[in-house]
Order: C-alpha cells, then sequence, then structure tokens
C-alpha cells in the first residue's frame, strides 16, 4: 500500500498524535505522510523526520486545494472554531469538502461526534452534522469518527471538584464513557493508514460508560479526597459558571454537555478503538490515576 496520507490540523493535540502513531506505531513511511497546519513552522520535527508539510487555512478555499493536491486519504480534523452565530466552523469544514473533491481525494476521514443530529442538545453539534452532511453529498467515500468525549476534558471540571470537594452539574444520573485522546488518535491512524475503501462510521468511546457520581467516587478512591456532587438545573449551572469566571458565551456550550448527558445521546460504549488499533482503551481509574498529582494539584 503506498496511498499517501494527510492530516489537517497536524500542530493540534489530535493531529500530533495520529501521526505520531501514522510513524512509530503503524510504521508508515515519513515519505508516504503529508501534515497541514497554518503555522508550519510549528512542525518543523516532523519535517525532519521527512514528513511533507504543507500550509492549509480552513479560511482559504485555495490553500486548501492545494494542501490537498496528490493525497489520496485526507483525515479533516474539526476545527477549533466556535463561532456559534456564523456557523464559522461548519463553513471551514464544507470548504474543506469542496476542496477534497477539487483535489481529487479517493477516501476522506473527519473526526465528528456521538449523535451530533439536529435534536442534539449540544450547541455545536450541528457543525458536525453538517459536515458529515456534506462529506456524504460529496460522493468521496468516507470513514467518518464520531469521538466520544476525552477523558483529558475531566481537566475542565475535577481539580476545582477536588479542591472544593464539590462537583456542580446538571447531568443527573447520565452515563459518559470518556475514552482517551491518544487511544481514538491510534484508531484514527489505524482506520487513515488501512486502505479501505468502503464507506463507515465509528463511534469512538472508552470501555465503561459512568454517572457523575460514579466518577467522583473513583477520584475519592484514587486520591482520597471526598467530593460532594451538587445536582442543578441546566440555568442555575449556567449562571455558577459564569459567577466563576466563565466567559459568557462558553458557558452555555460546557451546559449543553451536561443536558446531552442527562438526556442519555452520549451512554454509548463501543469496541471501535479496539476493533481499530487492536489495543484494548485506557480506563477511566488509569487515566485518574495517571493524573494523579496534576488533577490534585
Amino acid at each position: 500500500m503506498t496511498e499517501t496520507l494527510l492530516v489537517t490540523g497536524a500542530s493540534g493535540q489530535l493531529g500530533r498524535a495520529v501521526i505520531h502513531h501514522l510513524l512509530d506505531t503503524l510504521k508508515v513511511a515519513p515519505a508516504r505522510v503529508i501534515a497541514t497546519t497554518r503555522n508550519p513552522e510549528n512542525l518543523a520535527d516532523l519535517a525532519a523526520r521527512g514528513v511533507a508539510i504543507r500550509t492549509a487555512d480552513f479560511d482559504d478555499t485555495a490553500s486548501l486545494t492545494s494542501a490537498f493536491k496528490g493525497a489520496d486519504r485526507v483525515l479533516i480534523i474539526s476545527t477549533g472554531e466556535l463561532d456559534l452565530k456564523n456557523g464559522k466552523r461548519l463553513k471551514q469544514h464544507e470548504t474543506a469538502v469542496a476542496a477534497a473533491k477539487e483535489a481529487g481525494v479517493s477516501h476522506l476521514l473527519y473526526t465528528s461526534m456521538p449523535n451530533p443530529e439536529p435534536v442534539s442538545p449540544v450547541l455545536f453539534a450541528g457543525d458536525h452534522y453538517g459536515t458529515e452532511q456534506a462529506i456524504k453529498a460529496s460522493g468521496i467515500p468516507y470513514t467518518i469518527f464520531r469521538n466520544g468525549w476525552y477523558q483529558e476534558n475531566l481537566f475542565m471540571s475535577l481539580p476545582h471538584a477536588i479542591a472544593s470537594g464539590h462537583w456542580y452539574t446538571s447531568a443527573a444520573d447520565g452515563r459518559i464513557a470518556h475514552g482517551a485522546r491518544d487511544d481514538m488518535a491510534a484508531a484514527i491512524a489505524a482506520g487513515l493508514a488501512s486502505g479501505a475503501t468502503d464507506s463507515a462510521t465509528y463511534t469512538l468511546t472508552g470501555p465503561r460508560a459512568y454517572t457523575v457520581a460514579e466518577i467522583a467516587a473513583l477520584v475519592t478512591d484514587v486520591t482520597g479526597k471526598p467530593i460532594e456532587v451538587v445536582q442543578l438545573s441546566d440555568e442555575a449551572l449556567t449562571e455558577g459558571l459564569k459567577a466563576a469566571g466563565v466567559p459568557e458565551g462558553f458557558a452555555p456550550i460546557i451546559v449543553s454537555f451536561d443536558t446531552n448527558t442527562r438526556s442519555g445521546r452520549i451512554n454509548m460504549v463501543t469496541d471501535a478503538i479496539e476493533t481499530l488499533s487492536g489495543k484494548k482503551p485506557q480506563s477511566l481509574k488509569q487515566f485518574i490515576e495517571a493524573n494523579k498529582a496534576a488533577l490534585v494539584g
């Protein structure tokens, strides 16, 4: 298999991890890998290993088309743009899909989220759903990875909960199977390098789904720090986050995660990570144990 594999957003955490797995886990020849970014200087280490580095700006159609030329399989990692009012991220993704078609890409891969359909409470779910629809409409064979919530996302809430002894949430008894970012990257890299030509959608999750109360109990077990879970309404949680200094535009996005959890739309557990990568995913307890010092502070 000599297909050329391209990864967008290669200077980000997920992009770098995917390329690491391509080169070091799967032993893909660097000459077959293209890494794109807005800031090529950030990827000097990959260039030194023989990876082709190209500039790609999701706000510039010409730069994307040029970057994608000669790439057989292109992984579009969703951008970090969360301009919900103007739909900027969806426009960026649609531009990338159009560029892939123009460049003659043979297989398109994309990092989405679980259950992004229009009924999703997650405020940016429409970006992912719209991108999935654009990919399907392009006629390019595709692989969609619906990435579950990262274990690393718990760094946003756990340190404060541990320090204060209180975890404020509106998730009720909803469950999430948090997965390690690196495990998802390994699965995505395997899918990118697989040469598979059929269209497929995979939902990537950790090995077990937990409620907030169960996560708190795990954290207490590992750290010895008791945490009281305080259930709030979405409105009260939003106001509390804003009072704690979370930007007014971002607080509703965070709360929408809890709304989504409470609704049961992210409680699935799949074996897709192990199926794709051949590796058992890290458990939540292993994540907490490995990051105990950082979480306790």
